[in-house]
């Protein structure tokens, strides 16, 4: 592969400032909060950008984890529309596969320097990083004088990410790895990973094959990674198609590229503005289905009515089970 064709396939993989693209109007999100909680017990900064609602009542909350080499501030399209739509959407950034690990970088080793954080380390990071997230938003939600102080729905607790946040996605929704161990949170309800990853040194029938959890998956045929390269469109196949029937969903964009996930596009702006689209309704209806108990959103998504209503092209696949 050439180097030019390496460094596009490279900013295809990430969500950088340069690549958003103009959205179309949408309701005004009432506020955006930053904080750096810290956690103590791994002397860690853990930054968080919460999108809230209108509604100063307790709402539904949503968890993001972003890719390798992305931030809280990544997502701004689904941040913005869940929040419109009454969710309380919370997006954390994970020190050390974060944007300083391209940013640190001298341009001719970012690629490098990428490959090197998408390690087991950050993956344990990342897995200690949403449970200290949840516990340090249910402190804020009884806090006295906190801006979040009642307004978060702790019953009610969904979780998305893309790519290397779909990794961490997975963990949290229960994947199994070597010697049974396990990652997972009781307190997050629904699960929706973007560019979904395979298991490895397990068969993903057995990483996958025991989650109960409504989960959402979404990928592209031509989903595939510069980083780590056997992960595969096919093998982002593996988790859905993995996981036991009731409550689960799959959406997979025909010529879907991984930035298709991200909040801009690099080459497509029309199959762009396609994805987006489909992205964000189909996602607001399963938080719908299942952090709200919309028993009309379930019928809907389970039903062709998404192939029609989202304006997918005649080759996107979409299924449940």
């Amino acid at each position: 592969m050439s180097i030019r064709a390496s460094f596009l396939l490279l900013l295809a993989s990430l969500s950088l400032p340069w690549m958003v693209a103009e959205e179309p109007p949408r309701k005004p999100v009432t506020a955006i909060e930053r904080f750096e909680p810290v956690d103590a017990t791994r002397d860690r900064t853990v930054p968080v950008k919460v999108y809230l609602p209108a509604s100063k009542s307790p709402q539904p909350v949503v968890i993001f984890s972003h890719g390798l080499g992305g931030s809280r501030e990544n997502g701004v399209y689904l941040g913005e529309h869940w929040a419109a739509a009454g969710y309380v959407a919370v997006f954390v950034q994970h020190p050390g596969s974060d944007e300083s690990v391209w940013k640190n970088a001298g341009r001719g080793e970012r690629l490098t320097a990428m490959k090197t954080a998408a390690s087991l380390r950050s993956t344990l990071d990342r897995y200690a990083d949403i449970p200290f997230v949840l516990d340090q938003l249910e402190l804020w939600n009884a806090g006295a004088d906190h801006p979040l102080k009642g307004r978060l729905d702790f019953e009610h607790i969904g979780m998305c990410g893309h790519s290397f946040g779909a990794v961490t996605t997975q963990g949290m929704m229960g994947q199994r790895f070597l010697a049974d161990r396990t990652f997972g949170d009781p307190r997050l309800d629904a699960f929706f990973p973007m560019s979904p990853s395979g298991s490895r040194g397990i068969s993903s029938e057995k990483a996958f094959g025991h989650i109960k959890a409504p989960v959402l998956c979404m990928t592209g045929t031509e989903d595939t990674s510069i980083i780590t390269p056997d992960v595969t469109a096919a093998t982002r196949l593996e988790v859905y198609a993995s996981l036991p029937a009731g409550d689960k969903y799959q959406l997979v964009f025909e010529g879907g590229q991984h930035s298709a996930f991200s909040d801009g596009a690099l080459f497509n702006e029309k199959q762009f503005e396609h994805h987006h689209g489909a992205i964000r309704q189909i996602s607001t209806r399963f938080w719908d289905a299942y952090l709200r108990g919309d028993a009309a959103a379930k019928a809907w998504l389970q039903s062709e009515r998404p192939r029609s209503d989202c304006q997918l092209l005649a080759k996107d696949v979409w299924e449940w089970k």
